[in-house]
């Protein structure tokens, strides 16, 4: 099944949301660096939600704006 990436921003709190599924309760979230909010399945540890707090300042810096795609939750399950 393909997925898309949906993007939304919220100009009140200055948060873009990039989307492959609408959040939900179970999902694990993880501050990753750089401000950035990720939102994990809780059974396979994939990337399911992305918040990049303070968006609009992103737009003014110099370099590149990177987004980490490859970040995946370590699943602690006991054996």
């Amino acid at each position: 099944m393909e997925k898309n990436l949906t993007f939304q921003y919220d100009r009140d709190t200055d948060i873009l949301y990039v989307n492959t599924c609408t959040s939900y309760p179970e999902q694990e979230s993880e501050e990753l660096p750089d401000e950035i909010i990720a939102r994990f399945n809780p059974n396979t540890g994939d990337i399911e939600n992305l918040e990049v707090l303070f968006f609009s300042t992103r737009l003014l810096r110099e370099e590149l704006f990177q987004l980490p795609i490859s970040a995946r939750l370590q699943l602690n399950k006991a054996s």
